[in-house]
């Protein structure tokens, strides 16, 4: 199964996302955010340039 991106209120009232992996495990948690598009719109950019990022050590 391939992984998605969930979009959940937390505890605060805020919005944010999460991304998940196809076993269900929690890969990377985006941050907070005033409304549910917004917190949508942040996934979307993640999705977006993830593709094609580099890994880079950053010390």
């Amino acid at each position: 199964m391939a992984g998605k991106f969930e979009i959940f209120e937390d505890k605060s009232g805020k919005f944010r996302f999460r991304l998940k992996a196809g076993n269900g495990e929690v890969i990377a948690n985006g941050e907070a955010y005033e409304t549910k598009a917004g917190a949508r719109a942040g996934a979307e950019a993640v999705q977006r340039n993830a593709a094609g990022a580099s890994i880079v050590d950053a010390d």
